[in-house]
């Protein structure tokens, strides 16, 4: 196993941008310091490797045989350093981020957005991986994601975006057909559009003026995707729990209509979440800021 320490790659570049040029007062001057910091750093690379590099004189450095032989490994490493600093630290964010979240999320409230995270950010692209179900971010190679939830997985940086309750909608095709609701019985005797991932077991557990209510529908469908479920209640298939932002143009048009208005789920918290704080490339971090900052969800509200 090596004993040199990964944080003197540095040393070793100083060392051989000296023996290019000559002398520690060029090296300074290319590498913007001074001429006894130079001289500190190759001393400090020496006693780390426990040999003498060079042979210093009033005149003239002297490159030992040792000093030879490291020098044709290192004589690459400014080169190198340079460009993994020009990768890391670029003045234009560019680069792949990879982001997740549901297809409702991203056709109604992030696809809107999109267009002007392209013109402020033209170098930036995005991975969009679009998922009705979770995905892990470790294994999937995934960035960031938008979630949706009561709670949050505490392995994950969550960033509140927009909090909102679910309410009760269905078709006026469906209402004329089954009649309009007004009792828990007669929401029990609709027939409903449910979503799979809430690990539905025959009730839901919804609110009413403030009070805890259990409904316990006699015939349901289904479906592990948010979007196909708004579908399927504006094709008339049934009653269904949904955000009310989520379905605004179809209650604009009379498509969906809210019915039981008093009835609500819990808050649901919608957030933008990704793995770790620390050392959050540029152009991740650029992705979070402009959602953070344009508000996508009150945008689609307006």
């Amino acid at each position: 196993m090596s004993t040199i320490d990964f944080t003197n790659l540095r040393l070793l570049a100083v060392f051989a941008t000296v023996v290019d040029l000559g002398s520690f007062a060029a090296a300074a001057r290319k590498l913007n310091t001074s001429r006894s910091r130079v001289s500190e750093q190759v001393a400090s690379l020496e006693t780390v490797l426990g040999v003498r590099l060079l042979q210093r004189s009033t005149r003239k450095l002297t490159v030992t045989s040792e000093g030879r032989n490291v020098y044709e490994q290192a004589q690459q490493l400014p080169d190198i350093l340079r460009k993994v600093e020009s990768i890391t630290h670029t003045e234009i964010p560019s680069g792949r981020v990879a982001i997740t979240m549901n297809h409702d999320i991203a056709h109604k409230y992030f696809l809107p957005v999109l267009a002007g995270f392209q013109a402020q950010y033209p170098e930036v692209y995005l991975d969009l991986i679009l998922s009705d179900v979770t995905l892990d971010f470790i294994d999937d190679q995934i960035d960031l994601g938008i979630r949706i939830g009561t709670t949050i997985d505490d392995s994950l940086i969550a960033r509140p975006l927009h909090e909102e309750k679910l309410a009760l909608f269905a078709s006026s095709d469906y209402l004329a057909q089954a009649g309009t609701p007004v009792t828990v019985e007669d929401l029990e005797n609709c027939r409903w559009v449910t979503l799979m991932q809430t690990n539905f077991d025959g009730v839901l557990h919804l609110w009413e003026n403030g009070a805890p209510l259990e409904i316990r529908p006699k015939d349901f469908y289904r479906c592990n995707a948010p979007l196909m479920m708004q579908q399927m209640v504006a094709g008339g298939m049934g009653i269904c729990a949904l955000f009310p932002s989520m379905v605004q143009q179809e209650v604009n048009n009379n498509q969906l209509i809210n019915v039981m208005p008093s009835v609500r789920s819990d808050t649901l918290t919608l957030a933008l979440v990704y793995p770790s704080r620390r050392q959050i490339p540029q152009r991740t971090r650029v992705v979070i800021d402009y959602l953070l900052a344009v508000d996508m969800f009150s945008l689609k509200k307006s």
